[in-house]
This record gives structure tokens, sequence and C-alpha cells, in this order.
């Protein structure tokens, strides 16, 4: 069985009838399906990068909706911001520890989403 001989493993509770309000899945399927999160998680899987070099990668989006994206994704836990050592001062956005486990689940949502394409 999946999971067995793994402490972290939580086990899928049962379906019940509920509001999508009260299902952790549906708020995070929500989260990252607003433009743009899911992006910003990929393109720092690569690395670290400043505001501007997320702006370069993401053609398209405003600055204000880039700084609203990275307040999101922090308040979440995905990312972390971390002031640089340079001149001029800087500051950098990377993936944490929970971002970088999302980006496990996100290629595996990719590789499926590929696969379907192609049926």
């Amino acid at each position: 069985m999946a999971g067995e001989g793994n402490a972290a493993w939580i086990e899928a509770e049962q379906p019940c009838p509920r509001r999508p309000v009260q299902c952790p899945v549906e708020d995070w399927l929500a989260f990252l399906g607003h433009r743009w999160n899911a992006l910003v998680l990929w393109h720092l899987s690569a690395g670290e990068k400043r505001f501007g070099e997320l702006e370069q990668c993401l053609p398209g989006i405003a600055s204000k909706v880039l700084s609203e994206r990275l307040d999101g994704l922090l308040l979440r836990g995905l990312i972390v911001r971390l002031a640089t050592a340079t001149f001029p001062r800087g500051t950098v956005y990377q993936l944490s520890p929970k971002g970088a486990r999302l980006i496990g689940v996100l290629d595996r949502l990719d590789v499926w989403a590929r696969e379907d394409a192609c049926d």
C-alpha cells in the first residue's frame, strides 16, 4: 500500500457531504489555480530569483499582480524572501521546503496533464 513505512503518510478522508470552503483540497486547488501562482512556483523551482527576474519570466504580468502573488505564496509558506548582501541591496525569492514538496505534486500533475492531452 502506498505510504507504508512512511511516518508522514496521512490517510485520505472518506468522501462525505461538505461545502467547498471546508475542503483543504478545494482550497489549495483554488489557490494554485489562481492565475500566475503555479507559474511563479515553477520558475522558482529552478532557483532563487529577484522580483525583476520573475517579471521577465512571466510576460504579461503586472508588477502589482506579481507582488500580490508573491505575498500570497509567502503567507502560505511556499516561498521565502531573503535580503541579499549585495550592492545595491536586494531581495530574492526562493522556494521554502513546503514549496519544494509542492513542486513534486505539480510535476506529477504536469505529467498527468500531458498524458491526458495525448489521448
